[in-house]
This record gives structure tokens, sequence and C-alpha cells, in this order.
């Protein structure tokens, strides 16, 4: 292994005197250089091989051609490149070699080595790089993509990238993606053809035997990949996809009607469809000259278009009439409205038609969950209050079971201060089943602190640690707690922190909760505080080591605390803690004793 090694650092000898001679680096870094490669060299050639080594080595190879980059570009000296760049980006060729070929699966490897050719335009090794890495990963249609693209792009080799993606399709014979970049990149050749041909003609050039095919000037084998895509690709996603990149082309024109053709005898019925042809309406607009810019004329203009896709919208919701549908046709209403415009004549327009949609999608008993809470979002910023609370009934009627629904209901009356909150919230209990409801109880306790008695607040708190389920109860008795010491003081909190410790589950927050109290206190008593501690760990102890800290640096640090305790409470952690644990224990309290923690 020695001599290999040995070996390999002999041969950059020739690189590293280059270096010295043209005064990129000093005697000082070759020698540097020469040890870190040894290191690195060593961490490579061992019988257990490492991952990292090979990441690390590569790392410093390239920081080392960025080093000499940058050294070349402040000197002015570009000569010799043969000698030195091209001798370590072969090294770094190799290393990439080595690691891909001992980790194979790892596919962030492979894509490093491509970055790095990329980076450093090594389109020979780059070439062999994508051969070895999809004859592996041939399953990833994404790296498939990525090696046509950059024959395409880069190499400008459009019968490569066809070769590439005739054989993906083998592999992946239903991969949406795959035929969309084929299709796109057919397109792409074509313009490509259309262009070239267009510069020959102005310069006048006799083009001799080579002649361009009309059919695929006018796009011909993107309708065949389509073609073949659309029998076995059914969904109508991929027909809107391919509709949008041939859009992107300006000679496709017999392309796109096909397709769009298709779109609508095939999926009819599906909401996209009919969404596509309404916006469809609003570009169609855009593409035709205006006579006058006025500022009136362009508005007038807008809202036509508006007007033309909404007629599409209401024919839609006709002919199909689906939860999706509507919803198509509301988001449509909801952009519109957010669009800006300084016309306030549009804008109340906008919202005059949105919330008529919202009415229509109601009455049709078709408005899911969500649309009813930006139906009611809307009215609210719109001052509708009145309207506002009739609609967050209807929700609560449609979605009865729902806590989301109750929740955003009692928020409108409470954000509007109505008289009825306190009947609503009676309501939503009785709907609502007991697990998941603690959302409610909690607006419900927010509420009633700012607004009713202390014994109405206190009846709340009572009521909502039997309706909910014991986890979720956990939450109230801190939030309780918290409530009581507010507004009753440290006596009324102690005498409810012992009732509530008769009914479990606790969280450690709770006792927490109630030690700081105890803190604030004047007189604070070491006997309080010893009580929930030992409350605390009863539940807690076998699983948190900082209660045991917390209890010890008590004891050592409050005037009526016994030092002499602490002996007896470290026993009982040893004990008590689970696994880990108590090593994690030893070590906090090992920094605790030479104070450190």
């Amino acid at each position: 292994m020695a001599e290999r090694i040995e070996q390999r650092l002999e041969d950059r000898i020739p690189e590293l005197e280059q270096l010295e001679r043209v005064g990129l680096f000093t005697r000082k870094e070759i020698r540097a250089v020469l040890r870190k490669a040894s290191a690195l060299e060593y961490k490579i050639q061992r019988r257990a091989l490492r991952k990292e080594d090979f990441i690390n080595y590569i790392q410093y190879e390239v920081n080392l051609l960025e080093l000499i980059k940058k050294r070349r570009a402040r000197i002015g000296y570009s000569f010799k490149k043969d000698e030195i760049e091209h001798s370590i980006l072969h090294r770094v060729h190799s290393l990439f070699n080595r690691a891909t070929g001992k980790w194979k699966d790892d596919v962030q490897l492979w894509l490093s080595h491509v970055a790095f050719c990329k980076q450093w335009n090594a389109k020979h090794q780059l070439s062999k790089v994508f051969s070895t890495m999809l004859a592996i990963h041939s399953n990833k249609p994404a790296l498939w993509i990525m090696a046509a693209k950059w024959e395409m792009e880069t190499r400008l080799s459009s019968e490569s990238a066809r070769h590439l993606f005739l054989r993906a399709l083998r592999f992946h014979p239903e991969c949406p993606k795959l035929y969309q970049e084929y299709f796109r990149m057919e397109l792409m050749h074509a313009e490509k053809q259309r262009k070239e041909k267009k510069e020959f003609e102005q310069a006048k050039m006799d083009l001799g035997e080579f002649n361009y095919s009309e059919e695929i000037l006018n796009g011909e084998m993107a309708r065949i990949v389509y073609r073949d895509a659309s029998q076995k690709i059914k969904g109508v996603e991929f027909q809107l996809a391919v509709l949008s990149i041939a859009k992107l082309f300006d000679f496709t024109q017999d392309l796109q009607r096909e397709i769009l053709e298709s779109l609508q005898a095939r999926h009819a019925d599906d909401p996209l469809t009919w969404d596509y042809m309404a916006r469809r309406e609003l570009e169609l607009g855009s593409l035709q000259p205006t006579e006058s810019s006025t500022k009136q004329k362009k508005v007038s203009e807008m809202a036509q278009r508006e007007e033309r896709c909404c007629a599409v919208f209401d024919e839609a919701v006709g002919a199909v009439p689906t939860e999706d549908m509507w919803k198509c046709y509301i988001t449509f209403c909801l952009e519109r409205y957010n669009r800006k415009t300084n016309s306030e004549e549009l804008k109340q327009k906008r919202l005059e038609r949105t919330l008529s949609v919202f009415s229509k999608a109601h009455e049709s008993n078709l408005l899911s969950e969500a649309l009813y809470k930006q139906w009611l979002q809307l009215l609210l910023d719109s001052s509708l209050s009145e309207k506002a609370v009739e609609v967050a009934e209807a929700a609560t009627r449609h979605f009865s079971q729902s806590v989301e629904t109750w929740q955003m209901r009692l928020q409108v009356l409470i954000q509007l201060k109505r008289d009825d909150v306190t009947q609503c919230f009676e309501e939503a209990t009785k709907h609502v089943k007991l697990k998941g409801t603690l959302p409610l109880w909690t607006l419900w306790v927010e509420w009633s602190e700012g607004t009713n008695s202390k014994e109405d607040t206190e009846a709340v708190y009572q009521r909502s640690l039997h309706a909910t389920t014991p986890a979720e109860s956990v939450t109230m008795k801190e939030m309780y707690l918290d409530w009581t010491y507010r507004s009753s003081g440290y006596k009324k909190v102690k005498r409810l922190f012992t009732s509530l410790c008769e009914n479990r589950p606790f969280s450690l927050d709770f006792f927490r909760k109630m030690i700081q109290i105890e803190k604030e206190q004047e007189s604070c008593k070491m006997l309080h505080l010893r009580e929930y501690y030992e409350r605390a760990l009863r539940e807690f102890g076998s699983t948190n080591t900082d209660l045991w800290l917390d209890y010890i640096k008590e004891e050592l640090s409050h005037p009526q605390g016994k030092p002499e305790n602490c002996g007896s409470i470290h026993w009982r952690a040893m004990k008590m803690l689970q696994g880990d644990l108590v090593e994690d224990f030893v070590s906090k309290y090992t920094l605790l004793q030479t104070g450190h923690l």
C-alpha cells in the first residue's frame, strides 16, 4: 500500500514543480500540499473504505483548483494549463470513478460528478458519466431527462437527445414527465431548424443537397410524440401540460388546436378542462390589439374579458355541478379580486361577482369547508358583518362535526362582539365529539377571561376538565392554574393545585408553573417547593434528568434548603432514571459539582 501511495505522490511532482516554477505557489505551500495529499491518500487506500474520505479528498482537490484559478487571475498568468490543471482534473475524475464504483446507489455522488464536469467543461468525461450512471440508475426518469437536456442544450445534438428519450421510454413507458420533456425537445429542434433555414435564406446561400423537411419544421415529430403519449397517459393534467409547452412556440397553432380538441373530447366532464377553457378567454382577449389605450378603455376591456370567462364558468357549473368545479370558479374570482387595480368600479364589480359565486355554490350545497372560511374572511374584510354571521351559521349547519368550522363561527361572533357567543359555545359542545375539542375550550376560556365574571370563567374551566379527553385536559389544567394565580392570588391557586393533583394525567409544565409561582412569593417556603418537586418526580422522575438537577440546585441555593439532602436525591435519581439517562444525569451532576452548570 505504501509503495502505491508513494507512486501516486511522485506522479504529482511535475505539476507541483510547475506551480512553483511559474510563481503560483511557494516552496512552503508545495510542501503543505504534499503533506495533505499524503494524508488523504492513506485514507483512501485503507482496507475499510469510507465515503467521507473520498468526498474530503475530492473537495480538497476542487479547492486547490479554485485557488490556482484565483492566483492565475491575480498575476495574469494563463499558460501551462495542460501540465497543472489537467493533471488535477484527471485525478478528481479518477477519485469520482472509484467512489461511484464503490457506492453505486448514491445518486448524490453521481450528481456531484456531473456538476464537477459541467463546472470544468469536461464534455467528453460527462458523456461517459451519464452513460455509466444511466446504466445503473435506469429507474430514475429525472436522470434521463437531465442527460437528454445536456445533449440538446450543451452539445447541441438533438439526435443524441432523441436517442436518450427513446431509451428512457422503454424503461418508463407511462411517465408523463418524460413525454413532456421529449415533446418540448422536438419542438426546440424544429424551432432551431426554422431559424437555421431563415438565416440561410437571408444570406441567399445555396443549400445544395441539404433540404429542410417541412413536416419537421412544422413540429410533426412533436405531434407523433403527443399522439403516442396520449394513448398511454389518460389524465387531463398531461394534456394541459403539453398544451402549455406548445404555446411557447409560435409555429404550433395546428398542434395546439389538435390538443385542445382532444382535451374537450376526452375530458369534457373534468373541472380542469373547463377551468382552462374559461381562463383561455382572458388570454384570447389580451392577444387582440386595442385601438385606444385610455385607462377607461382598458378597464372596460378587462371587465368584458372577465365577463366572458365567467360565462364559460357558468356553463361549466351547469354541465359539471361538482364541488371541484365550483372551487375552480371561486378560485378564479378570488384571483381576479386580489389583483391590484386603480379602478374602484372594476374592484367593486369583482367583489360583487365573487360574493355572488360564493352564494350560488352555497345554495347548491357544493361549498367546501375551506371555501366557507375564505368566504367569511372576504365578508369581514368588506365590512359585511351581518352576512358574515349568516354564513358562519350556515357553515356550522353543513359541517356540524367540524371543530374548525365552529371555531371559525365563534371567532366571527367574538370579533363582532355579539351577545350570543355563550349560546354558540354551548351549541358547539353539543355537536362536536369529545376528542379534538381542545381548541374550542381554549377559545371559550380566553374569551371568558376578558368578558365574564370570575365565577363564570371558573365554571367554564371546571367544565372543560370533564369535557376534554385526558390528554387534552392537561393543557386546560395549565391554563386554569395560570388564570387562577393572575385573578385570585397565591392562596387560591395553592388550593386549586392540590385539587387538580387528584386527577391524572399531568404535564411537567403544570408542576413547573406551580414551582415558579411559589418562587415568586416573598416568603417562599422550601417545604412547599419540596412537595411540588416530589409530586413532579412521582410522574416524571424516570424520564427527566433536569427535574432531579433542579431539585438538587434548589436544596443547595434556597435559604431554607438542606444540602445534606442532595446525596439521597442523587441516590434516588440513579435508581429511578431509565437507560442512558443515568449516564446523562451523572455527567450533568459532575458539572454541577464543579460549578460549570
